[in-house]
């Protein structure tokens, strides 16, 4: 059994509070298993982590963009206004998210980097000072003078061990192996992807004849099958049951449209 496989069991034998299943996971085998093969998913864990790029930059994008819908719908503007400003808050909006996302994550990288360099110099010019900073963390925890006496001896024998843990125990701080880069691409094309759905019928109406009556319900309906889909995806990133995740989503969502709605219902006036 692989470590990914493994890790998905676990939780799913914690959710459903299967002592059995959760005591297959934990056996000597299946661990010595896992562990021996981590190496070589090291690569597949790295392009997971995207996925909460995915998922978050979709869900935005359909909120936002069918916010915008709701609002000229409840203000009665007409199909071409759902469309400049759809597409507008569309890109604009994916845009700027996927700036963000760049920065963000190239930010927290720099500021790893400079915290790693610091300590790595720390280290080699004050060996002693830093090891009691370790013993001091680890009587914090919790841990007897002697077993942090321990625990500060074997942490420092491997200088790249000693400097990890200095960075976890000291500054909390865990590398991010996600490139800004990537990380960005994906924000945007799935705020961009899933963000056209709330105008996909706008759009289809300019080729085929489309009931203006119609063309809000079925964007409606489109962005409700969104939401409640991207919400239960969400549990890849958060592991919560797929079916409140997707509720969930789907309640946050149909409240973002609604209060658009009715400020545009309120201010469809000043449109005419």
């Amino acid at each position: 059994m692989s470590i990914t496989k493994r890790l998905e069991e676990a939780r799913r034998a914690f959710r459903q509070r299967d002592g059995q299943a959760a005591a297959m996971v934990h056996s000597p085998e299946a661990i010595a298993g896992a562990y021996q093969r981590r190496h070589a998913e090291r690569h597949g864990a790295a392009s997971h982590q995207y996925i909460g790029d995915l998922v978050y930059g979709g869900l935005d994008g359909i909120i936002t963009t069918f916010a915008v819908v709701s609002g000229v719908a409840g203000a009665e503007l007409g199909t071409h206004v759902v469309l400049i400003l759809g597409l507008a808050n569309l890109f604009a909006d994916g845009f700027s998210m996927a700036t963000g996302a760049y920065l963000s994550s190239k930010s927290e990288q720099e500021y790893y980097e400079n915290e790693l360099a610091r300590e790595q110099w720390e280290i080699e010019h004050f060996p002693e000072g830093e090891r009691l900073e370790l013993y001091h963390l680890y009587l914090q925890q919790g841990y007897t003078e002697e077993d942090a006496h321990k625990l500060v001896e074997i942490k420092t024998k491997n200088p790249r061990t000693w400097l990890h843990s200095m960075m976890v125990e000291e500054l909390g701080l865990l590398p991010d192996e996600r490139k800004p880069l990537l990380s960005a691409l994906a924000t945007l094309a799935a705020f961009v992807t899933a963000g056209s759905l709330p105008l996909l019928v706008y759009l289809a109406g300019m080729v085929i004849p489309v009931p203006p009556h119609l063309s809000f319900p079925v964007s409606l309906a489109l962005s409700a099958l969104a939401l409640f889909g991207l919400g239960a995806a969400k549990v890849y990133v958060t592991g919560q049951n797929p079916l409140r995740s997707g509720l969930e989503m789907l309640i946050v969502g149909g409240l973002a449209a609604g209060v658009a709605y009715a400020v545009g219902a309120l201010l469809k006036g000043l449109g005419t």
